[in-house]
């Protein structure tokens, strides 16, 4: 008999797409898109697509694990829940007593995105007195530039882009990160809106665009106010609107924008004066442009000051003062519900230190008073996907330092681990999932039974807890009950939510809150936002503008994984290639490579060998390296994280993937 069962796609993703599991005797056959769906529609990404291939993968964890061989072999023997419980409580109580609470150091992150799993270690971690993780390493500095100008105001609903004019997509790649945003902006392109995009590189979504301009790595900051210097020269800026509704524009233009000329603005963005001119009269003309910003530009030691200069553009464009125009990041829906009730910062016996986890390799190799000696990871791969690789690397394999991994395969991570825990596929346990890509929110059930002795992040920390003797009472919720404790604080977003609806596993709209239309201190768009260090959007420089290697390093996302994930599935393997240096026809011959050769990618932080593609959607000056590919055997140590380094952007603590120089030359 086969069951049909709605879920979600628990990545990170804004996506949150509906999906439907096809059950048979508790085993998931088949996974396919929900047509009931409000914004996925029923399709699915070529990487959840055959879902079940993930959950039901040969090489699932399936039994608790302790090391057996030395760190980063991989090799260890089974043991029962119960001894595994009983060391880690142990050994975690040893460390507190001797070193301190703050020696043990939580890492965790978007490896599912339901608000109990991905959140499900804090209360334990606060409890216990661990030290705190920043999670910064995705795109805390883009939403730091948009709070700068436009505080807590909502972002527009996504689907607002059907209905656009024209359609500039600023350092996004949809085809690999929102691509169902993206088949709305297909929508829009059919019905005649022109698609613009904007990125340092020619990705898979330029297929999608009519135009695509090309800027330098870093740049958008500078480009932004270019057009504003533009808007400005041309007559074009709305300064009607804001005259009413901003704060700071003459400021902007007296001290700023006078700087910013065609031609300074070419030598930083590499645009000339003609494209300069498109791209200002293209968003002050335009009837309902829609302005998408994306995550990429952000990654940058310059990353929120990029933000805060578009979205000043945006408003000086009058793209914010048009019925249908929009400035879109993402969809706000944090405040939808309550997490405080679950992660209970409360329980801290006093505020502990904060460890960045972009800088986790400094945390585990320098970091004193007290150094980390134990490092439990979950919903996350740092040996993989962190910055600074060799340093996470190495900080791994130190032998005084216990490790607990609790994942679904044998990652790079989980190679280093002291004691390796199953941990269960979405599809398997309960969870509640918004969306920072739309406006729906959606319940889903355990559809399937869990391999083994899988356990859920939840359960494992509840089992913990229990070993630990904290007798809190959220210890003792299960999984439907913490849902059922933040549905039930009170939030305005879910004034009207249809519970009985959400229940049955359905996506359900969240209801915007009403308020001022600038949710900012001033109650008016902050083009000056005197709260800030710099009051007023200007040019910073990226940390790579000046380097020692002549290549800026681009790490792209892959369009068949994510991060580290999906990299188990051998089908997504022939589509998705091996991971290889991309390199434009100048830089290539410059260096005697052709498609096809090795090469070493190299920096001050490491070297990495892979073959080379030549291509011309890359310009000259930069090399791509697109997607975060496992350790094979054989084939290379590490990828391209061990040439990212572990600096901040301006604003936030973010990671700034996006801002390394290298160089290539051939193997051997």
């Amino acid at each position: 008999m086969t069951t049909l069962h709605r879920s979600t796609c628990p990545h990170d993703c804004p996506d949150a797409c509906g999906l439907l599991a096809e059950v048979e005797e508790g085993r998931v056959v088949a996974v396919r898109g929900d047509p009931d769906h409000p914004y996925s529609r029923g399709t699915l990404c070529p990487k959840v697509n055959h879902y079940e291939r993930t959950v039901n993968h040969p090489g699932r964890l399936t039994h608790p694990l302790v090391r057996a061989g030395p760190k980063g072999e991989g090799t260890f023997r089974r043991v029962s829940w119960e001894e595994a419980i009983d060391l880690v409580a142990g050994r975690w109580r040893a460390i507190a007593a001797g070193a301190g609470a703050e020696a043990i150091l939580p890492y965790s992150y978007a490896g599912t995105m339901g608000l109990v799993q991905r959140n499900a270690g804090h209360a334990l971690f606060h409890r216990l007195g661990a030290s705190r993780l920043a999670r910064t390493i995705c795109s805390p500095a883009k939403s730091a530039g948009f709070q700068a100008v436009l505080g807590a105001t909502p972002g527009p609903d996504p689907s607002l882009v059907e209905r656009a004019s024209l359609v500039v997509l600023w350092g996004v790649n949809a085809a690999a990160t929102n691509v169902h945003f993206l088949g709305l902006v297909k929508a829009a392109r059919r019905a005649g809106a022109p698609v613009w995009l904007l990125d340092t590189y020619r990705t898979a979504t330029a297929a999608a665009a009519d135009r695509v301009f090309l800027v330098r790595p870093g740049s958008d900051g500078a480009l932004a106010l270019g057009l504003l210097h533009l808007l400005v020269r041309e007559g074009l800026a709305d300064e009607r609107f804001l005259a009413a509704e901003a704060l700071g524009w003459e400021a902007l233009k007296e001290r700023i924008l006078p700087d910013h000329g065609p031609a300074r603005t070419e030598a930083l963005t590499g645009l000339d004066e003609a494209a300069q001119l498109d791209l200002a009269r293209g968003l002050a003309t335009s009837p309902a442009p829609f302005l998408r910003i994306g995550e990429g530009l952000s990654r940058y030691g310059n990353g929120s000051m990029n933000v805060r200069a578009i979205v000043a553009l945006a408003a000086a464009a009058g793209v914010l003062a048009r019925p249908g125009g929009a400035c879109y990041g993402g969809s706000t829906t944090g405040d939808a519900f309550d997490l405080e009730r679950f992660t209970r910062p409360d329980l801290q016996p006093r505020p502990t230190r904060v460890v960045n986890m972009v800088r986790l390799g400094e945390a585990l190799t320098t970091l004193d008073d007290p150094p980390i000696r134990a490092l439990c990871v979950y919903a996350a791969n740092p040996a993989a996907a962190a910055p600074d690789q060799g340093a996470v690397r190495r900080g791994l394999a130190r032998e005084d330092l216990f490790t607990v991994v609790h994942e679904r395969f044998v990652t790079d991570t989980a190679r280093f681990a002291d004691v390796l825990l199953p941990a269960t596929a979405s599809l398997e346990h309960p969870d509640l999932y918004r969306s920072y890509g739309h406006y729906f929110v959606q319940r889903a059930r355990a559809a399937a039974a869990p391999p083994g002795e899988a356990r859920s992040n939840w359960d494992l920390f509840r089992a913990l807890a229990r070993a630990l003797g904290f007798d809190e009472p959220l210890f003792g919720l299960t999984t439907d009950q913490v849902i059922d404790l933040l549905l039930e604080g009170p939030s305005p977003w879910r004034d009207r939510l249809d519970r009985a609806a959400l229940d049955a596993g359905r996506a359900v709209p969240l209801a915007v809150p009403p308020g001022p239309r600038w949710r900012t201190p001033s109650g008016r768009i902050e083009l000056r936002n005197d709260a800030l260090a710099e009051p007023l959007p200007r040019w910073l420089p990226s940390h790579a503008d000046a380097g020692a290697h002549p290549l800026r390093l681009q790490t792209g996302p892959s369009l068949y994984s994510l991060n580290s994930t999906f990299t188990e599935r051998e089908d997504l393997d022939r589509p998705r290639g091996p991971l290889r240096v991309r390199l434009s026809p100048a830089d290539a011959a410059a260096r005697g490579l052709s498609s096809g050769d090795r090469a070493v990618a190299w920096n001050e932080l490491g070297e990495l060998r892979l073959p080379v593609e030549v291509t011309g959607d890359v310009p000259a000056g930069i090399a791509v390296v697109e997607g975060v590919h496992p350790d094979r055997a054989g084939e290379r140590p590490g990828n391209v994280n061990l040439l990212t380094s572990r600096r901040l952007t301006d604003e936030a603590g973010g990671s700034t993937f996006y801002d390394n120089r290298i160089d290539v030359r051939r193997d051997g």
